[in-house]
């Protein structure tokens, strides 16, 4: 897909992505594991009929240009609507992880008609005192994969293998990551906003996820009109890395259901 070029009133933000399929639009919201976190599962999604699966990068991830203006989660939902509004994108099927699915809350708050409906999958944003998230600031990469997955040896990172250029890929996006959630990653007023989304909503957590714990995702559910709380078991904070196969089914039966 070429890159978008999306006024605001605070100027113009080039927003690029990348598209796999045809038919009904899927946004797909990445995490802080970046763009690349969720393509496996974009294209799987893309490929299985009726879908069109679009992931956007968040500006200043991957060494995308960022604007100094653009630095919240409610700036960058506000830019995708934007951004919906000029791919003319109807009846989409918002889907976000990890602090993508905190964006797609704040999108979902803000209404519009172009969502149809809701996956939130490990979603952060939320600030529960008993059942705090840890500080993935304090973490090392290794530590944040051990907390991140069901079965971390199978997508370890060595930190001693990377080159300059990834290294610096990951710093960036770790910055840019810090600058949208704030230093706590979490926003206090959130869970007592999420009442006023009225789009079907499906929230997914991985039953391994030792970065935002499960009572996180029961938060979500219970307080969000019309939702319902989906487990994958052999899966952690990623789904769509450990278990794409189970996420796509599920994403697409909420799609498709009346």
């Amino acid at each position: 897909m070429e890159p978008v070029n999306v006024p605001t009133p605070n100027g113009d933000v080039v927003v690029t992505a990348s598209e796999w399929g045809s038919g009904r639009p899927f946004v797909i919201l990445h995490g802080g594991a970046g763009p690349a976190s969720t393509h496996r599962f974009a294209e799987m999604l893309g490929g299985s009929g009726g879908a069109r699966a679009i992931v956007p990068v968040h500006p200043g991830f991957n060494g995308t240009p960022r604007p100094e203006h653009l630095r919240s989660v409610a700036g960058l939902a506000e830019l995708y609507l934007a951004w919906m509004d000029q791919l003319e994108l109807r009846d989409v099927v918002l889907v976000g992880n990890s602090i993508g699915g905190w964006i797609a809350a704040e999108l979902a708050l803000r209404g519009g008609s172009r969502l149809g409906r809701l996956v939130l999958v490990d979603a952060g944003g939320l600030t529960i005192d008993a059942h705090p998230a840890p500080d993935v600031f304090s973490l090392s990469l290794d530590q944040i994969g051990q907390m991140s997955y069901r079965d971390p040896q199978r997508f370890r990172i060595d930190p001693s293998k990377m080159s300059d250029p990834q290294r610096a890929a990951v710093a960036g996006n770790r910055a840019a990551l810090k600058l949208y959630g704030g230093p706590s990653m979490a926003d206090p007023t959130l869970l007592g906003r999420l009442p006023a989304i009225h789009l079907p909503t499906l929230v997914v957590w991985g039953a391994a996820d030792r970065m935002i714990p499960r009572q996180h995702g029961e938060a979500f559910a219970s307080s969000i009109p019309n939702a319902r709380l989906e487990i994958i078991e052999e899966a952690g904070h990623l789904p769509q890395l450990e278990a794409p196969e189970s996420l796509l089914r599920v994403v697409k039966e909420f799609a498709g259901s009346r």
